[in-house]
C-alpha cells in the first residue's frame, strides 16, 4: 500500500462511518464520540503534565494493556496515564476505568489530527497494544523522538507486512523503538524483514491479567446459591449459534441436576429474549433474588457486564463462544486459569492461545458440521462421568496459563533499563 492509497482509505473510512452512523448504533457512537474531541482534550489535559499514552483498538487489547498500566502506576514515576480506544466496544465499557487518568477515543489518523493530538498530549512514552498501526501517528511520534513500543503483538505470514505490496506496512513497524511479540513465530517473521534488533519474545500479557483476576476474584453469592451442590456448565461470550447447539446438547443430556449458566457476548433485550425462547424455564441473574423458591430451573442467563471473568470459577466445565463463527473463539484464558476444561467450536486456529491450549490438553474443540451437537455432547458427557479424564484436562488448562505468565514483567524491565521515563 502507498501513502496515496492509505489516504484514500482514511477518506473512505471517514465517509463510510458517517453514512453507517445513520442506521448502525456502533458507528453512531464512533462518530459522536469524536465530535469536539480536540476541544475536550485541551480542556481536560493540563499543559506540562508528564503522560504515558497507551492506545488499544478495543476491549480485548485493553485487557492485554491493563497489567502494564497497573505496573507502571506502581512505579510512582509521577506520570499520568492517558488511555485511548479506536472502537466503541472498548471505550464504552472502559471509559470510567480508574487505572487511567483520562480515557478518550483516538481521533482518526491523518497528518493534522496526529500533529494536533501530540501537541496537546505531549506524551513521555507511547505504548500501542497488539495491533493499530496508524501511519501518521507513528510517523509523528518518531519525528518527535518520543519512546514508542508495541506490546503483546502477534504476526502471521499471511499479513500484509510480509507481502510484496507491504512496503508501507514494513516501514510503519520501523517507527517503533521496540516490538514485544507473543511467540517465536512472530519473532522469526520480524527477523526476516530486518527487525531482529528491536524485537523480543515476551509472551502475552493476558496471561498475567487472568492470573491476577483469579487471585483477586470476589465471590458471587447469587451464583453460589443457584448452583448449590450441583455441577455446572458455564458458557461465556456466546452467540446465537452457540446457544442453539447448547440447547440441543443440554436437552439430550437431560440431567435435572446439571446447571447451565449462559453469559452472552451481546447483552440486549432482543438477544436475551431469543435465549429465553430456547430455554423457556431459564431465569435472568437480575431476577434471581425474586424467583419463587419452588420454581425448578437449571438455566441462568447473565444479563450484566463485568461478571464473566469471575464467573468461570464456579464452573465444572466451561464453554467459550465464538468458535462456531469464522471470526473465531473468544478469550479462552479467563476460563483456563481456574483449572477448568475449556470447550469451543472449530474456528480457533488463528488464536495462538487457543491452539496452544488445545495442544496442552486443556482445550477441547468440537466440530459441528451437522449442527446436531453430537460431538459436544460426547465431550461433556465424558468430562461428567470420567474423573480421570476430567482431572487431566483441568490440570492441563491451569498449568498452561501458569507456565506462560511473565510478559508484563519483561516489558516493565525494558522500560526501566532503557530509562524511557527518565530521559
Amino acid at each position: 500500500m502507498s501513502i496515496f492509497l492509505y489516504n484514500i482509505f482514511l477518506s473512505l473510512f471517514r465517509v463510510g462511518t458517517q453514512a453507517a452512523s445513520l442506521f448502525n448504533p456502533k458507528a453512531k457512537k464512533w462518530v459522536q464520540g469524536r465530535k469536539g474531541i480536540f476541544t475536550a482534550l485541551e480542556k481536560t489535559i493540563p499543559a506540562g503534565e508528564k503522560i504515558i499514552w497507551m492506545h488499544c483498538a478495543s476491549l480485548g487489547e485493553f485487557e492485554q494493556g491493563r497489567p502494564v498500566i497497573e505496573r507502571l502506576k506502581e512505579q510512582k514515576t509521577g506520570h499520568k496515564i492517558l488511555l485511548t480506544f479506536f472502537s466503541p466496544s472498548g471505550y464504552e465499557v472502559q471509559k470510567n476505568f480508574e487505572g487511567a487518568d483520562w480515557v478518550f477515543y483516538l481521533p482518526l489518523d491523518g497528518p493534522r489530527n496526529a500533529k494536533r493530538f501530540l501537541e496537546i498530549v505531549h506524551p513521555s512514552l507511547v505504548i500501542f497494544v497488539k495491533y493499530e498501526f496508524w501511519y501518521y501517528y507513528l510517523k509523528k511520534i518518531k519525528y518527535r523522538n518520543i519512546p514508542l513500543i508495541l506490546i503483546s503483538a502477534i504476526f502471521r505470514k499471511d499479513m500484509s507486512f510480509f507481502k510484496w505490496y507491504g512496503k508501507l506496512q514494513r516501514k510503519i513497524l520501523t517507527r517503533f523503538d521496540h516490538l514485544f511479540v507473543q511467540n517465536h513465530e512472530s519473532k522469526r517473521l520480524m527477523d526476516e524483514i530486518g527487525l531482529a534488533d528491536i524485537c523480543t519474545v515476551s509472551g502475552d500479557t493476558r496471561f498475567d491479567r487472568v492470573i491476577e483476576i483469579a487471585l483477586t476474584a470476589v465471590a458471587i453469592p447469587g451464583i453460589e446459591k443457584f448452583i448449590g451442590s450441583c455441577k455446572s456448565i458455564i458458557a461465556g461470550s456466546t452467540w446465537p449459534e452457540d446457544e442453539e447447539v447448547l440447547q440441543r446438547v443440554f436437552s439430550a443430556i437431560n440431567d435435572p441436576s446439571l446447571k447451565l449458566i449462559i453469559a452472552p457476548h451481546e447483552i440486549n433485550e432482543k438477544h436475551l429474549t431469543e435465549i429465553e425462547s430456547l430455554f423457556p424455564n431459564s431465569v435472568r441473574f437480575s431476577q434471581i433474588q425474586n424467583i419463587n423458591p419452588h420454581r425448578q430451573t437449571n438455566c441462568l442467563l447473565i444479563d450484566n457486564i463485568g461478571m464473566l471473568s469471575r464467573l468461570y470459577k464456579y464452573a465444572h466445565i466451561t464453554y467459550i463462544g465464538g468458535g462456531l463463527r469464522t471470526m473465531g473463539v473468544h478469550n479462552v484464558l479467563e476460563a483456563a486459569v481456574y483449572n477448568k476444561p475449556v470447550l469451543f467450536g472449530p474456528f480457533y486456529h488463528k488464536y495462538t492461545e487457543a491452539t496452544d491450549l488445545v495442544k496442552s490438553g486443556g482445550g477441547l474443540p468440537f466440530s459441528d458440521a451437522k449442527k446436531d451437537g453430537k460431538m459436544l455432547k460426547e465431550l461433556i458427557t465424558a468430562l461428567l462421568i470420567n474423573d480421570e479424564e476430567y482431572n487431566y484436562r483441568s490440570k492441563a488448562a491451569g498449568d498452561f496459563v501458569l507456565t506462560n505468565k511473565g510478559a508484563t514483567k519483561k516489558i516493565i524491565q525494558f522500560i526501566q533499563e532503557k530509562r524511557l521515563l527518565t530521559n
